[in-house]
This record gives structure tokens, C-alpha cells and sequence, in this order.
């Protein structure tokens, strides 16, 4: 889950802000033969090639402003080949940069003391022969600026909020005037990443029978088309055969779309851009679990697979079958939110010292080596962990809560917390203040709570049983709903106690890391209060005044005291993160690009060498 910056080949604008993101990416790429672009000379006319989706894992949504639930990581990956972001980031260069030729824009302008940004387009054309216009772009931004609780990237003063105007200067230019001065590195690729241009003269229309027009320029109207194209977004089975998402500007158009998650992208004919498909075509394929995926990578049946952590031993194996393996580090963290307006344990939850013994009984450096097999690195706050970068604090980096199961006992021990039928702690001094469970807490009270667990994985299942039996050793009670990932993704939102969607009390879908950063890894999407993927409304005011300040500072500290405040605080339950994957592509297939952020596909880059 999470977001996937993106960039290429051509020149690049060098932000300041983000020379140490860049940098700090090098590492990663070295030995990655699988990331050299195709040659001038190199052809795959004909070529297709085959990519494993993750287990229980399948596209869901096809329209670019996703709604809450509809962010995940291949989502994203689709729809950036069909319609082309305003920026986009990769790793072509060898370092996480922001590139033009997968781009919809040439670099942001700013002035006015960076309150101002001036944004001129490339020369892209839509499938139907119209250009792709300021207008277009426009049109995404009135969408969400009507419906901007719905989008699912929305945090409370972030984008659209922080934009007074947009103003259109000419067909290919548009200005934003900013409610304030922003650091630069950071509104482009935390703000500006999100926004893609799309076909307003053919989606522009309140229902499918009505004629297109200029409906977005009311509120009223870009409600009534927002609710249109979201409705139709809804209906995966018509995706191939609908007329709207026929109209694209990138590289690939949609073939094949199957509920089950089956989805061919084919090269497009009508593309004009300076980065061509190079395949003919490539199709993404589900997997019920790890098992079965990894026995059609053993038989030769996908292109660019990936090897199970509990399958590793058989590296050797798949190397000698024609592939060529390499892991998949991630710019992440991995973890399991707490949902603090759950009616029954929000008001546990709530009390510092509950997470705190949650934290302490969780020993992150065992379910790295021993689960994941050495394919994971500790996570102790909201900042990766890995690669090593300036923004993360020396409390992160050292872990505020190290394993201890001693310092877990003695702190619900001394907070009214006995032992009760079973083992489980209830609460039996209730109230607030020294000595008691805490304000909310009735007496009685279970430390008993359940996680929803995204299914398919064995690390998965072997790391939430691992969390049952050190929880339970220390008195707390998990159970575990294990279930597939969109499914887990839906009942995971943010809600109120009287509401119905708010019987979740934990989630887990961070198999390949819960959350992936663009190159600067601030959290106004996670942690800020209202956030829209604060799925568990953490809320500190503190946390929101250091978060605003990485927003506008460009120095290192604002970011060090953020990594510092919630690595002590615990929004979440901090785990190990996982790399993406370790993967394995056939030798055959070059110009794979393995991002940090995640974004797996950029297929346009895709090639299979003849030699």
C-alpha cells in the first residue's frame, strides 16, 4: 500500500530539498543489471512479458483520483501506464529523481518567494487526437477540490487546500497560487505527484447518457461528474469494454480486465510521447498465495516473479532456470495501526503505556532474521529505517522500546491491569491517574484485541503468530482475521465510535511494507490528524506542528523531530519492514526498474534483449 513517485531518463531538475533523498538511493541500484534502459537500436516489436502480482493482491480501480481503499501500490502502477502524471519519479539515473519523458510536465517553476508555481506541459495527445491540455488538468483539480473527503491522498490544509487558485495561462501553461510558502522539494514530490491530467472533453459529464461540458467549473457539477466517474470506476467488468477509460495519453492501453485480477496492457498506437512502449504487450497476473506463484515461476510460466522468503534456498535453482534474482529494498515502513475510536478498545489504546508494553513485547530483530529470513530491517518509527538517510532521528535509529517483556508486565501491573480466566489481563482499578487502567477504561475490561491480516503469505502468518504467543506471554490477547488485501483494505478506514465501520480494532497489510514514501518521507497523509490514510485517527497536536513544519522547512531537523516525537509516541504498532520482494525476471527481460517507492511497473521501460 502507499505511494509510488516516479521518473526516467531525461534531464533532470535538481530540488535542493531532495538531494539527500537521491542520494541516499544509490546504494540500492548497485548490481541491478536488470535496470539498464533498452538502446536506441533495441526492438521487442512482438515482445509481451508476464509480471506475478503479490499474493490476494489484485488492481481494483482504475480511475486516477482513488477513493480511500484505492491506493495500493499496482493500482497506481496501471493507471500510470494508461494516463500519464503530471510528475513522475524512478530510478533510471541510479538515484530516485524526478524525470521528464514519463512525465506530463517539464519541471515546476517557482517564484514569489515559492508561493507561486508555473507549470508548463509537454506535448501529449489523448487517444481520441485532442491534446492534452491546462484544461485537463484543471478538470483533476476541480474533481478533487469538490470531493476532496473522498479522495483518498486528501490530509486536512494539504492539496487541495494549499492552493488559492489555479489559474489558466495558455492551452500548455497553468499557474497555482500557494496559501503559503512551501518548501519546494517537498510540494513536488509529496503534492504535486499526485496530480494526472485527464480527458476532460470526454469525462466531463454527470452520467453516462448525458453530453460532456464544462460541469466541473461549479461545485455542484464536479460533484454530480465526480460521483459519475467513481461510480463507474466501481465496476471493474466493464472496464475494457467502457468507452471512458478508452481514452488515454500513455504508453499502454487496456486490453483485458478481470475481476479476478487477471489485466493485459497493450501497446498503444495513438501514444505521443517520448517514451514508447517497447513490448507489445504485458499482463499482470493474481496469485492465491505465495505457493502458487512460486511453483509458476518454477515452471517458467511469468517473466518477472518473486521468490517467497521461506523459498530462498532455492535461489540457486531459479538462477540456473534463466533468471536472474535480486531484492527489492523498499523506501518503507511496515505497521499495525491502532484504531483509537474502536468503541470497546479505542480508550485502551489511548493510553501510552498500553503501546509502550505492546512495543516492548514485540523483539523486531527475530521476525527479521528468523521470519523473513534476513529480508526485512527493523522499524521503530515513521521515518525507513533503511536506506540510511538524514531524515531519520538517533531515538528512531536507536528504537525507544527495546525488547523486553519485563518492562511490558510492570507497566500494565502497575496501571491496575491483573491477571483474569485464561491468562488475559482485565482491568481492575479503573479510572484515570496514577495506578488505574485509564480514563474510559471500564472495569472488567479485556487486553484483548483482534487484527485484521491481509492472507497468502506464510512470513505473514508465521509473524502474527509470533505476536500471539509473546503478547500472550506478557497477558495480551490477539486474535487474527486473516483475509485477502483489498478486503482488509476496505474495513480498514477511519470512523467514528458510533459508527458501524468502526469495529475493526488493528490492521495489517504490510506484507511488502504498509506504506511507501515519495523521496520525501513527511507523513502528513499518515499521521496528521484527519488525515485520510490516518486510518486509526491517531491524533497529537504536537505531531501535527512538527509535520506542517517538514511541509515548509527544508532542513534535516524538522524531520529528525517528527522520526523522534512519534517513534516515542506510537501512532502504530512499529514492525520490521519487508523488502517489496526478492525478485526474480528472466535474463532476457531488460530495462526493469526496481524504484524504492515501489512503483513496479513503468513497463514503457521494458524490453526483451535479443541477444
Amino acid at each position: 500500500m502507499g505511494q509510488t513517485p516516479r521518473s526516467s531518463r531525461a534531464k533532470r531538475y535538481a530540488f535542493p530539498a531532495l538531494a539527500t533523498a537521491a542520494a541516499l538511493f544509490a546504494p540500492v541500484l548497485s548490481g541491478n543489471a536488470s535496470a539498464q534502459l533498452a538502446p536506441a537500436a533495441s526492438s521487442s516489436a512482438g515482445a509481451s512479458a508476464t509480471f506475478a502480482l503479490p499474493p490476494n493482491a489484485a488492481p481494483n480501480w482504475i480511475f486516477p483520483i482513488g477513493t480511500p481503499g484505492h491506493l495500493a501500490g499496482y493500482n497506481i502502477a496501471v493507471q500510470n501506464e494508461l494516463f500519464v502524471p503530471l510528475y513522475n519519479y524512478d530510478t533510471s539515473s541510479g538515484t530516485f529523481a524526478l524525470d521528464e519523458k514519463v512525465s506530463a510536465a517539464k519541471p515546476p517553476v517557482y517564484s514569489n518567494g515559492d508561493k507561486t508555481v508555473t507549470i508548463t506541459l509537454q506535448k501529449l495527445k489523448w487517444s481520441d487526437g485532442q491534446p492534452v491540455t491546462s484544461r485537463d488538468v484543471q478538470f483533476w483539480y476541480n474533481l478533487v477540490k469538490a470531493d476532496k473527503t473522498q479522495w483518498g491522498n486528501y490530509s486536512q490544509g494539504q492539496l487541495p487546500d494549499n492552493i488559492s487558485k489555479f489559474t489558466v495561462l495558455s492551452p500548455t501553461t497553468f499557474r497555482l497560487q500557494l496559501t503559503q510558502a512551501y518548501n519546494p522539494g517537498w510540494f513536488t514530490a509529496n503534492q504535486l505527484v499526485y496530480i494526472t491530467p485527464i480527458p476532460q472533453q470526454a469525462w466531463d459529464r454527470e452520467s453516462a447518457k448525458g453530453p460532456v461540458g464544462n460541469f466541473d467549473m461549479t461545485t455542484a457539477g464536479a460533484k454530480k461528474v465526480f460521483s459519475y466517474l467513481v461510480s463507474q470506476s466501481s465496476r471493474l467488468a466493464s472496464y475494457a469494454s467502457s468507452p471512458l477509460w478508452r481514452v488515454t495519453d500513455g504508453p499502454f492501453q487496456l486490453k483485458t480486465f478481470t475481476t479476478s485480477g487477471y489485466v493485459t496492457l497493450v501497446k498503444s498506437s495513438s501514444y505521443r510521447g517520448p517514451e514508447p512502449a517497447r513490448l507489445s504487450s504485458v499482463t499482470l497476473e493474481p496469485f492465491a498465495s505465495d505457493e502458487a506463484e512460486f511453483n509458476a515461476l518454477r515452471s517458467g510460466e511469468v517473466d518477472y516473479g518473486y521468490i517467497p522468503t521461506a523459498d530462498i534456498p532455492q535461489v540457486g535453482a531459479i538462477k540456473a532456470s534463466g533468471y536472474t534474482v535480486q531484492p527489492w529494498v523498499g523506501w518503507a515502513i511496515s505497521y499495525i495501526p491502532y484504531n483509537f475510536n474502536n468503541p470497546t478498545m479505542g480508550p485502551v489504546f489511548k493510553q501510552l503505556y498500553v503501546r509502550q508494553a505492546v512495543q516492548s513485547a514485540i523483539n523486531q530483530q527475530t521476525i527479521a532474521d528468523v521470519i523473513w529470513h534476513g529480508y526485512a530491517a527493523v522499524g521503530y518509527g515513521p521515518v525507513p529505517q533503511t536506506p540510511p538517510s538524514s531524515f531519520l532521528s538517533k531515538v528512531q535509529a536507536k528504537n525507544p522500546y527495546p525488547y523486553n517483556l519485563k518492562r511490558s508486565k510492570s507497566l500494565l501491573a502497575s496501571h491496575g491491569w491483573t491477571s483474569g480466566p485464561g491468562g488475559v489481563l482485565q482491568c481492575t482499578s479503573p479510572g484515570a491517574g496514577a495506578g488505574h487502567c485509564g480514563a474510559g477504561i471500564a472495569k472488567g475490561t479485556k487486553l484483548a484485541f483482534t487484527v485484521l491480516s491481509e492472507s497468502g503469505s506464510t512470513e505473514t502468518n508465521n509473524m502474527m503468530q509470533y505476536l500471539q504467543s509473546t503478547l500472550s506471554s506478557v497477558g495480551i490477547g490477539l486474535s487474527v482475521k486473516y483475509e485477502p488485501l483489498n478486503q482488509v483494505l476496505d474495513q480498514t478506514s477511519a470512523c467514528k465510535p458510533n459508527q458501524a465501520s468502526c469495529s475493526w480494532q488493528g490492521s495489517f497489510f504490510g506484507t511488502q511494507g504498509s506504506w511507501y514514501f515519495p523521496a520525501y518521507p513527511s507523513g502528513e497523509q499518515l499521521f496528521l490528524s484527519g488525515a485520510s490514510a490516518n486510518f486509526g485517527s491517531y491524533s497529537n497536536p504536537a505531531a501535527d506542528k512538527l509535520i506542517q513544519e517538514t511541509n515548509v522547512s527544508s532542513s534535516a531537523t524538522a524531520m529528525q523531530a517528527y522520526s523522534a516525537l512519534l517513534a516515542q509516541d506510537l501512532p502504530v504498532m512499529w514492525l520490521p519492514n519487508p523488502d517489496y520482494q526478492v525478485s526474480a525476471i528472466r535474463s532476457s527481460l531488460k530495462g526493469v526498474l526496481q524504484n524504492p517507492g515501489a512503483s513496479f511497473m513503468q513497463i514503457e521501460h521494458w524490453y526483451v534483449s535479443k541477444g
